[in-house]
């Protein structure tokens, strides 16, 4: 048999075919196989198909042939990525804010590649956020890799910090003057990016939003902050900070009914020193950032929580719902 132009091709049209054409529930036959190739002006007789066959089968890939509707076919049982991890994924990228239109949509026609097309078929059909918030600027990306590379590179970071006008633009805080802190971490948090530093200049953590960060520099200068972040914990930090607007540290008691105990555990985890109260209370201690946002969660909790410990905490409370019916009135 006379040999195509793209002979020295043939593994590699096979592998492609086995993960595009089949998979859990699509096969095809020998025939199918030896059309395919053909296609792609590649000559193959079945015997060589088999060892080809093989050979994929011990490179890894779970290739299954069956004895099916009257003749032997194969498919790919299982790729890189279950279906339903690619639906997961495909559901992550559709929903994060952070990730912009033009993005969502190249990421997910990456892991459509993943798929057979039939499964893809699925993939587009998963639910679909209409008229959700998606950030205009793509430059987190670049801003994302540059941290990376300074923390790799143990090196401080200078950047650029932006806020927004009433007139909906960016405007440079300080009058664009330049941060210098040495980045530790990058944290997932309220649907937003941030970046968890430590500043020499004030000897304090702080983070800042990834996409808010304009002109990141690496620096040649090495971090400071080894020892503030030794025993850093970010689970910790995470479920400190409320809406990540920086408040004081403080341990904070809540009496809260019953009923509210999911919200609890949701929020603080089930580690949280949750106590019973009585018939229908209980208690729970947590450190947490006592800012604006954490008293309107507690706020936003009803008639169902209340702060009781420490007391500079249940004064702040106070002054809040004194402010809130004043500004209402």
């Amino acid at each position: 048999m006379a040999k195509g132009s793209n002979q020295k091709m043939k593994m590699i049209y096979l592998m492609k075919l086995f993960m595009e054409k089949t998979d859990l529930s699509h096969y095809i036959t020998m025939p199918d196989i030896i059309k395919y190739l053909a296609l792609h002006d590649i000559q193959a007789e079945r015997k060589s198909i088999y060892t080809d066959i093989e050979a994929l089968k011990k490179y890894g890939m779970d290739i299954e042939g069956v004895q099916q509707k009257g003749s032997y076919q194969y498919h790919l049982v299982s790729g890189t990525f279950e279906l339903a991890e690619l639906k997961l994924l495909v559901d992550a990228v559709q929903s994060s804010k952070f990730i912009t239109i033009k993005k969502s949509k190249e990421l997910i026609k990456k892991l459509e590649s993943f798929a057979s097309e039939y499964e893809a078929r699925e993939l587009q059909r998963q639910v679909y956020v209409t008229n959700r918030i998606k950030t205009m600027n793509e430059s987190i990306y670049y801003n994302v890799d540059g941290i990376h590379e300074a923390i790799n590179h143990n090196r401080k970071i200078s950047f650029q910090y932006s806020q927004w006008t009433v007139s909906k633009k960016e405007k440079m805080k300080h009058n664009g003057a330049l941060y210098t802190v040495s980045p530790w971490a990058l944290m997932w948090a309220n649907e937003n990016y941030y970046l968890v530093s430590y500043d020499s200049e004030s000897s304090i953590i702080k983070h800042f939003r990834v996409d808010k960060m304009k002109s990141i520099q690496v620096e040649q200068e090495g971090r400071d902050g080894s020892d503030q972040f030794k025993m850093f914990d970010m689970g910790e930090y995470a479920k400190q900070t409320f809406s990540m607007f920086s408040g004081t540290p403080e341990r904070v008691k809540l009496l809260c009914e019953n009923s509210l105990i999911g919200v609890i555990i949701d929020r603080f985890g089930k580690d949280s020193m949750v106590i019973p109260y009585d018939e229908d209370h209980f208690t729970v201690s947590m450190d947490v950032e006592v800012s604006l946002q954490f008293l309107a969660w507690v706020i936003g909790l009803g008639s169902g929580a209340k702060v009781i410990s420490p007391v500079s905490v249940v004064e702040r409370m106070k002054m809040e719902s004194k402010r809130l019916t004043e500004q209402y009135n």
